[in-house]
């Protein structure tokens, strides 16, 4: 903590400058502005006011003006990436154990996502990563030895959130950014947003894949109270490859 305080004229000098060579890669990207892709193309529409092409992946989308406030706007935004970072996670985690155990890459003990718990509570089966036997934290023990674990792995990290970007100074760690991308060592430790052009393209990407994921993540649990089968059990099914 005292030594980014020595640093902190430094660190904040550099921090705006990386703001504001960002803000003039957004003013030249076709991403962000005024006359950024909506999601109408060309046709006659009067876009709500308060998108105003500052976001990434802002197209103009907002019908019923649920982000009329700046603060909704910003709350919404953070919310939207949070769960989209988590649906990016979770159809992957949903997809590739399925796979792996399909085509006897790994034994995963229960492969299918929705019926790894009850799997759990009924047997003794341990839950490894990617199949390796041992390789877990508490996959070996119990559902509640499993919860606590969770809660303690995940406590941190929220509690990180909910104080904010300064979270991580008091153990000597400075995060350049704000609380959306922090950046930093610990979020950012090849320096990919050093080139401020890339960072604003990347940042539109994510928040469409991060839409996709969550569109991809609603699927998954409709497929599986529909059909009652793994996204790649159902998906194969379709080309009958069962």
């Amino acid at each position: 903590m005292a030594r980014i305080d020595r640093e902190r004229p430094a660190l904040d000098a550099e921090k705006a400058r990386k703001e504001m060579e960002r803000a003039e890669a957004r003013g030249r990207s076709a991403f962000y502005g005024a006359n950024r892709v909506k999601f109408l193309g060309d046709l006659e529409y009067e876009y709500p006011a308060h998108l105003d092409g500052t976001l990434c992946g802002d197209v103009g989308f907002d019908p019923l003006n649920l982000a009329a406030k700046s603060e909704d706007l910003e709350r919404y935004r953070e919310l939207e990436l949070l769960h989209g970072r988590w649906a990016m996670l979770g159809v992957v985690g949903a997809a590739v154990p399925e796979t792996l155990d399909r085509f006897g890459v790994a034994n995963l003990g229960e492969p299918v996502w929705w019926k790894v718990g009850a799997a759990k509570m009924n047997s003794d089966i341990a839950l490894d990563y990617l199949g390796f036997s041992g390789f877990h934290i508490a996959g070996g023990s119990g559902i509640a030895v499993i919860a606590a674990c969770q809660l303690v792995l995940m406590g941190g990290p929220e509690y990180a959130r909910y104080v904010g970007i300064n979270s991580l100074e008091p153990v000597g760690v400075y995060l350049p950014g704000d609380k959306d991308y922090p950046g930093g060592a610990p979020f950012d430790p090849f320096k990919f947003s050093d080139d401020a052009e890339e960072f604003e393209k990347q940042k539109v990407m994510e928040i469409k894949h991060c839409r996709l994921a969550m569109i991809a993540a609603l699927g998954c649990a409709i497929q599986a109270i529909v059909t009652r089968q793994g996204p790649i059990e159902n998906l194969a099914s379709v080309f009958g490859v069962n």
